[in-house]
């Protein structure tokens, strides 16, 4: 044959090859979608099941799905995300490691800590670092020999309400370091806290990236005297379960969709609402990965001592800022390791003074809202417009004769508010996108605890949007005063952890540092002020460490004066 026979027939045998695949691929993406189609189909009729997944204990969307919708990336973008992806690895436990038992797992009751002697004249003064090693065991008393284990570690001063994060280094073998900055005189106690096993991380990350379908929404459609709700998510609405409602954004293109109702339209969508949490999503087995008070935020002992005596500073140097520690508590008032003066805001005619001629607006979930209403109850001038229900907003407050004005909006989806009417539903980047900025505006952003179910990269995605805008914003007005709050650690009991534990939120804290970092805004490190406190954790955190982080960010504001100046 010749050589022109030959090109034609590899050129043809090339064509059936890929012909081949694309049918494999299009017969298992078809199973995939059939399988999980009839999952869906107990949460689209109101039949949700604790054992909707026991049937399907192995299989698992495929979450490529959701985080790659919205608008397409740039290279930049795309690197930055690869690199952020990076930045969140977790050390992952060794093949098999899903077979063992309870017994053989991480066990907080069965392991301990060890204060490392000081180098230095065996004495510990201000300024020092304090090491702590810390030694894992199963429940059999066994060391762990892998790492993976998510703890944490802080000392507590009661006798002077003085508190600071520690940071943990994992050595991978079931050894840890705990270093923590020394910065005051007397009596202090280090506490270590388990609040994850190695083996209970590897059930979560598997969740996070799988399944993030685990929280529904609903979206509720209105005519006249008919009524439909149907399922809504901005992805796994398989489009053979039937026609789908694009809410996509057009202005962010974040998208969110809804199935189409039977008997009416999509024009016809009246509100949202998260429709609730999906059950029977991990074995009975894994299940016992999580149990409060066993093996989820559960305090480590020591080996010895947990106690030290520190002595004055050896030197008449002040302490250099710490790039792991944002800062720490002495006498209840946070003091941020930052080129920022804080000032305790005691007074009411301190806070009315901050904020004479000023718009505040702020952005984002329940933790925000925090923020407003503790500046109502403080401010008994700001008089509030009513708008029922008061947990959803937005909400406003004036001071007519001061002129301040005080502004509080959620965050668009996903979002699991109440019900929510679907014209109240707004995007923080468009909302940013409709501000003037200038000397007389304060921005505050928190976005974070409605995105502990999705893949990573759909919080970076949003992120991307927001900072963009704030970057925009500071173009046009550089004056502009604008906060970032990071999510914070709250309450871990059993299930709460498959949708809301804190390794979630500690990625996306990692997550919002990153993309921040740089940018002329006060990073508000909310779990920071969270774990150094001595209040327990808490979704919403109590008003003495509220009242810290406003100051703090009243402290920015009227850092010059009673004028934020560019």
């Amino acid at each position: 044959m010749s050589l022109n026979d030959w090109k034609w027939i590899f050129i043809v045998l090339t064509l059936f090859g890929l012909i081949v695949l694309l049918r494999n691929i299009i017969t298992e993406e078809n199973w995939k979608y059939s399988v999980v189609s009839a999952a869906l189909d107990e949460v689209q009729y109101g039949n949700q099941s604790s054992n909707l997944t026991r049937s399907l204990p192995a299989f698992y969307p495929n979450h490529s799905y959701c985080p790659h919708q919205g608008l397409p990336m740039s290279l930049e973008e795309q690197l930055e995300e690869r690199n952020l992806l990076d930045s969140i690895i977790w050390p992952y436990p060794p093949s098999g490691s899903e077979l063992l038992n309870l017994s053989q797992t991480s066990d907080p009751a069965h392991s301990l800590f060890t204060i490392v002697p000081s180098q230095k004249d065996q004495q510990w003064h201000v300024g020092d670092q304090l090491e702590v090693q810390i030694h894992l065991h199963d429940y059999e008393g066994r060391p762990k020999r892998y790492g993976g284990d998510f703890l944490l570690a802080r000392l507590q001063s009661p006798h002077c309400r003085a508190g600071v994060v520690g940071q943990v280094l994992d050595h991978k073998n079931g050894v840890y370091s705990a270093r923590l900055p020394l910065l005051w005189e007397g009596s202090t106690q280090v506490e270590v806290m388990m609040v994850h096993s190695s083996e209970a991380i590897a059930v979560l990350w598997r969740l996070r990236e799988k399944r993030p379908d685990r929280v529904y929404f609903t979206g509720n459609f209105r005519r006249g005297r008919l009524s439909e709700t149907t399922v809504c998510n901005m992805c796994f609405l398989l489009q053979d379960k039937g026609p789908r409602c694009n809410f996509t954004d057009l202005q962010t293109g974040e998208p969110w969709y809804c199935y189409t109702p039977k008997k009416l339209s999509c024009e016809d969508r009246i509100s949202h609402a998260k429709g609730g949490y999906l059950k029977g999503i991990i074995t009975s087995k894994e299940a016992l990965l999580f149990q409060s008070g066993v093996n989820i935020k559960v305090r480590i002992n020591a080996a010895t001592t947990d106690t030290i005596d520190v002595l004055p500073s050896r030197t008449s140097e002040e302490r250099k800022e710490d790039p792991v520690t944002s800062g720490y508590y002495y006498r209840d008032l946070w003091r941020p390791f930052r080129d920022l003066p804080m000032r305790p805001f005691n007074q009411a005619s301190a806070i009315t003074q901050c904020l004479t001629n000023k718009l505040v607006y702020l952005y984002g979930d329940s933790t925000m809202r925090q923020w407003y209403d503790y500046l109502i109850s403080v401010l008994p001038e700001l008089k509030e417009f009513a708008y029922k229900p008061k947990s959803v907003g937005p909400l406003m407050a004036v001071d007519s004769t001061r002129n301040i004005l005080v502004h509080y909006r959620c965050h668009g989806p996903p979002i699991r508010f109440a019900t929510l009417m679907a014209s109240e539903l707004r995007y923080i980047a468009n909302e940013l996108d409709g501000l003037t900025g200038g000397p007389d505006t304060v921005v505050a952003i928190s976005i974070w605890s409605h995105f502990s179910t999705f893949p990573a990269e759909v919080y970076m995605r949003r992120l991307r949007l927001i900072r963009k805008a704030v970057v925009r914003l500071l173009n046009r007005s550089p004056a502009t005063a604008v906060i970032v709050r990071t999510g914070n650690p709250q309450i871990q009991r059993n299930d709460i952890s498959l949708y809301n534990s804190d390794w979630f939120s500690l990625q996306l804290n990692t997550v919002l540092r990153s993309m921040f970092e740089g940018l002329d805004v006060l990073l508000v490190d909310a779990w920071q002020m969270c774990v150094a406190h001595h209040e327990p954790h808490n979704l919403h955190p109590p008003r003495p460490i509220i009242k810290n982080m406003v100051d703090l960010m009243l402290s920015y504001v009227c850092r010059n004066g009673t004028t934020n100046t560019a």
